[in-house]
């Protein structure tokens, strides 16, 4: 896959920067025309010389740059690319973009580009869990910035955990894909469909103060929704407990218990064309709600619990039956488990993925999914979860246009 593009890559101060020496060899292995800019913290960790020696280009620094015309070299270089990518993207630099500050070239050429912009993330794993990060990030998602890793492993202080910026093939990788998507034949038409989506935990009350739920963060669900949208559908969201912001131009259904979401979905699903069941729905729930706060009195204490509803089932035997997807989380024997659920709630397809691994899942901003449909099946590799989304609407739309499921035939 070739990258004929001009990209300009931002580098941030961080120990990772000496892994994008190696991106800019590879994006120029791939055809790419790259130029670099560098804050000044970044050129304490890596020199100006290398990037300039590896793109073949001088590199940028400084915000007003006499020698341009204008003096206004941010602005001929936010027109000449036609993809940003900042990487590594330290806290500090994402905390700047999420603000709209503008205090260096890298921060001022991020709010002059009209091109598309990524950032691939470095930090330490405190760093990247604090609230305040998360809260970052996902401001510059809504301003439309795709977000590749960080990835859990190893790091430059001693620690372990998320905060790793992702190596250069997957970077590069990534990039070619997505630029490869941005042509019109790659977006999967759902025109004109209404299309179902319930994503996030339930919580299952057992007193006012405590509930049972689960570890569903509802990004898979949530990303599901804008591509959906995107690909022309009239979109409704039945969301569980989320720290999401809700999409725009698509209608949303705040529920908090297995059994309001049951409701919800069930009103609805007969006048839609698709439903896809992302959510967590709890299996069971307390079949009392004590009315007062539960004291803790005994060493231990039973909790009876009662079955919720099959909202999949019970969609799936609709006489107005929407195609119907279905999600399955699995620790072990994922295929089998995945096939199974799938026959036996005659579902029209599944999309599987593995959870209590190291990468994607709950949580996580990446994730792998593999499908399944009857005789069929397609495994789609690790990404983060907007692209997943895009490739799983695709091959919805692909099931749901064969003339065995066109309604009406």
């Amino acid at each position: 896959m070739t990258i004929n593009k001009h990209i300009l890559l931002g580098v941030s101060g961080g120990i990772a920067a000496y892994k994008s020496a190696e991106l800019v060899r590879l994006l120029r292995k791939q055809g790419a025309e790259v130029r670099v800019v560098m804050t000044q913290s970044a050129m304490q960790f890596i020199s100006p010389l290398t990037f300039q020696s590896l793109s073949g280009n001088p590199v940028h620094s400084e915000l007003l740059d006499a020698d341009a015309e204008n003096a206004m070299g941010h602005i001929s270089l936010a027109r000449w690319a036609d993809l940003l990518i900042i990487a590594p993207a330290t806290a500090n630099l994402i905390a700047k973009l999420s603000h709209g500050l503008a205090d260096d070239l890298l921060s001022t050429l991020y709010l002059a580009a009209t091109c598309p912009v990524y950032v691939a993330p470095a930090m330490n794993q405190a760093m990247w869990n604090k609230a305040v990060t998360q809260e970052n990030i996902e401001k510059i998602r809504r301003h439309s910035v795709r977000v590749i890793g960080p990835e859990q492993g190893d790091q430059a202080c001693g620690e372990t955990g998320f905060g790793r910026m992702s190596e250069p093939t997957g970077i590069c990788s990534f990039l070619a894909q997505a630029l490869e998507d941005q042509t019109p034949a790659a977006a999967p038409c759902l025109h004109g469909l209404k299309v179902l989506i319930s994503a996030g935990p339930t919580r299952e009350p057992l007193d006012p103060v405590r509930y049972i739920t689960n570890r569903s963060s509802g990004k898979m669900g949530y990303a599901l929704a804008k591509a959906a949208l995107n690909a022309g559908a009239e979109v409704t969201l039945v969301s569980g407990p989320v720290a999401l912001a809700a999409p725009a131009n698509i209608e949303v259904v705040n529920v908090e218990t297995a059994a309001q979401m049951h409701e919800a979905v069930m009103s609805r699903a007969p006048d839609h064309a698709i439903y896809i069941g992302a959510a967590a729905v709890a299996d069971y729930s307390p079949a009392i709600m004590q009315p007062e706060k539960i004291k803790k009195q005994d060493e231990q204490t039973t909790i009876i619990l009662q079955k919720t509803k099959d909202i999949l089932a019970e969609v799936a035997r609709l006489d107005k039956r929407p195609f119907t997807v279905g999600f399955a989380a699995e620790t072990h024997n994922l295929e089998a488990y995945a096939r199974d659920k799938l026959a036996r709630k005659k579902l029209d397809m599944i999309a599987a993925n593995w959870v209590g691994r190291e990468l994607g899942g709950f949580d996580s901003e990446q994730n792998a999914l593999h499908v399944f449909w009857e005789n069929g099946g397609e495994t789609l590799e690790m990404t983060d979860k907007t692209r997943l989304a895009e490739q799983l609407i695709s091959l919805i739309a692909g099931r749901i246009n064969t003339p065995l499921n066109k309604k009406g035939e």
